[in-house]
């Protein structure tokens, strides 16, 4: 299986680079993991609903130009499905009996994914109700994935 994950903004702290890499490492005795980090873009604090809704537009046409056409994609967004890590794991697998070889994970900003981009989603999932940071979520996220790929194969993992 393929998995990409898409997230707008680079990552800066050490401490969250260290654990990625580790996820990434032992990741790679499943799947082939691409990361793709987009350049945000620059915003003054306060913005008007529009203007927000231009940076999402443009953020969310970077987005959309790194998405393959044949891949499954999952949203991160904070109206998505909540699911367990065994739900999660159980998704995996039937995409992958399914014929789905390629699932595009995308992280958007910190103001959210564009329109275009969540219409494009065949799957919004929600970590949580509660808002992480953008950075602190393909940490999370790779370590799912990594649970996902340990129960798919009946393997031992702390719960």
């Amino acid at each position: 299986m393929n998995i990409t994950i898409i997230s707008v903004g680079k990552l800066k702290e050490k401490y969250l680079k260290l654990g990625i890499d580790e996820f990434k490492k032992r990741l790679s005795k499943y799947c082939k993991l691409d990361m793709i980090e987009l350049d945000d873009e620059k915003c003054p604090e306060s913005l008007s609903e529009k203007d927000m809704e231009i940076v999402k537009n443009k953020e969310g046409q970077k987005i959309l130009s790194k998405v393959k056409s044949n891949s499954y994609v999952i949203a991160l967004a904070i109206d998505g499905k909540n699911l367990s890590s065994e739900e999660l794991a159980e998704t995996m697998s039937k995409l992958a009996v399914r014929g789905n070889s390629h699932i595009t994970f995308i992280i958007g900003g910190s103001l959210g994914l564009a329109d275009d981009v969540l219409k494009r989603a065949d799957y919004k999932l929600s970590f949580s109700k509660m808002t992480f940071p953008h950075q602190m979520m393909k940490l999370i996220l790779l370590e799912q994935v990594y649970r996902a790929y340990r129960i798919n194969n009946n393997e031992p993992y702390h719960k």
